[in-house]
């Protein structure tokens, strides 16, 4: 009775830790934290759980130990070495790894069933037939976001003509193939229904748009999280099923209000309505010159503002630019220039990746507006510094009917009285969509590489 209370008691300390840890995380201010506390919640959920009586009669310690030193240590060289712009194919590979372990440990679980080695419920084999799909889906799709992510593969490479139509004619394959597993269950007919699931994860991110990339990740996210809560209920272990289900709901969660920012339903994301060209009713814009702007001219517009709001994009994480940011942001509130930063939501290539980079470099998290603030703050805002970002602020979303971002709530940079835009070259967005904001009257182009761009604006603000 003692020995349950305790393995009980850890489980409910690993449980608060993981719910406290996750409310951290809210903040980038106490992110750091967050994440320690729930690795120290993770850390004594193990533990506890190695000590189990089954544990300790399977006599496995060697096998759980090594694992855990091999899979720990590839984890943090990975984690060392993996760069900003990196960062949501290490999440999509994360959310692929956690899948695959559902399907070992579903196929596993199976298998003893099937071969006589254990005997499962009825209950027991649909859940684990659940975990097998889910975890399928989730590791097959997460490697085709990583591969995407990565420039890999393309979407037109990957997607096949009707391919909506394809997918719903394997899903239902696949479900019906689920359910004659359950009704006349052998092993034969589980490694069938866990290679359709496989294929059919990888054909479900298939036709969905490069642009929508933060909106899948945060869903499979969610996937990885319900295959643990299943394979937590196979092993009726509560930490498990706690950790998936706050993994699954918090990944559901962050999905909807990601879709909400982009004004768009969850459905239309996974059909692939977004992302490549746009058949804008305007026409293009190829007539039209964009204006460009010197350093010394850009330097004097920034060091004799009132107010600047700066706009980083995937091109800031690209060039890893946010640390010359931040000097560039310190010497004009020396000056008495009030700096802000407008986050979009869906900026960047997963959910956070802006307020990510911008902690990295020590900016405080009070200056950084969200979307409906930074709105507000633009119609007084001197001048716009657009740092790498570019669907996020097209205003094709807000008087184009003909553009795929129509509805799409951008951030509305042409409000403030002067914009700058810092980007390489004039070619479009990851969503494959011109900016007629580059030919606006308020803008002006600076060509370049972000990181030495700011820098060199840097040095010219200096010399003021």
């Amino acid at each position: 009775m003692a020995f349950n209370f305790f393995i009980n008691l850890s489980y409910l300390i690993g449980a608060v830790a993981f719910v406290w840890g996750l409310r951290l995380l809210s903040s980038p201010d106490s992110a750091r934290r967050g994440n320690l506390l729930a690795g120290f919640g993770m850390a004594v959920a193990i533990i506890a759980t190695m000590l189990l009586p089954m544990a300790r009669v399977a006599n496995n310690y060697a096998w759980i130990i090594g694992g855990m030193l091999v899979g720990g240590l590839i984890g943090f060289i990975t984690a060392k070495r993996v760069k900003m712009t990196a960062m949501p194919q290490m999440v999509s590979i994360f959310n692929g790894l956690g899948g695959a372990c559902a399907v070992v440990l579903a196929i596993a679980e199976l298998n003893n069933n099937y071969t006589g080695m254990s005997e499962m419920s009825t209950g027991g084999i649909g859940i684990a037939l659940f975990t097998l799909f889910i975890g399928g889906v989730a590791f097959t799709g997460s490697l085709l976001a990583f591969a995407k992510l990565e420039g890999l593969v393309w979407d037109s490479t990957v997607t096949l003509p009707y391919h909506n139509i394809i997918n719903i004619i394997l899903l239902l394959v696949t479900v019906a193939c689920g359910i004659y597993t359950f009704v006349n269950g052998s092993l034969t007919l589980s490694i069938v229904f866990m290679v359709l699931s496989l294929l059919y994860g990888y054909s479900f991110v298939a036709p969905i748009g490069g642009a929508d990339m933060p909106v899948v990740i945060s869903l499979l996210n969610s996937f990885t999280g319900l295959s643990a809560a299943a394979a937590g209920l196979i092993y009726n272990n509560n930490i498990m099923l706690v950790g998936g289900i706050l993994v699954g709901a918090s990944g559901t969660i962050l999905t909807v209000l990601m879709c909400e920012a982009m004004n768009r339903s969850l459905l239309n994301v996974l059909i692939g309505g977004f992302g490549g060209s746009s058949t804008s009713a305007k026409g293009t814009d190829g007539d039209q010159v964009a204006k460009e702007v010197t350093l010394n001219d850009a330097a004097i517009q920034l060091f004799y503002s009132q107010s600047v709001m700066i706009v980083p994009g995937y091109g800031l994480a690209v060039a890893q630019a946010q640390k010359v940011c931040k000097e560039m942001d310190d010497l004009l509130e020396a000056n008495g220039v009030d700096v802000k930063y407008a986050i979009h939501p869906v900026a960047g290539r997963m959910p956070g990746h802006m307020n990510v980079l911008l902690a990295e470099a020590d900016v405080p998290y009070p200056k950084l507006l969200d979307l409906e603030d930074a709105n507000s703050a633009l119609k007084n805002t001197d001048i716009v510094v657009i740092v790498g970002a570019n669907d996020v602020v097209n205003p094709a979303a807000e008087d184009d009917p003909g553009s795929p971002i129509y509805g799409m709530p951008v951030l509305k940079v042409w409000d403030a009285k002067n914009i700058i835009v810092l980007k390489r070259s004039m070619r479009p967005g990851y969503a494959g969509i011109q900016n007629p904001l580059f030919f606006h009257e308020k803008n002006k182009m600076l060509f370049g590489d972000a990181k030495d761009s700011l820098g060199k604006l840097v040095g010219e603000i200096k010399s003021l």
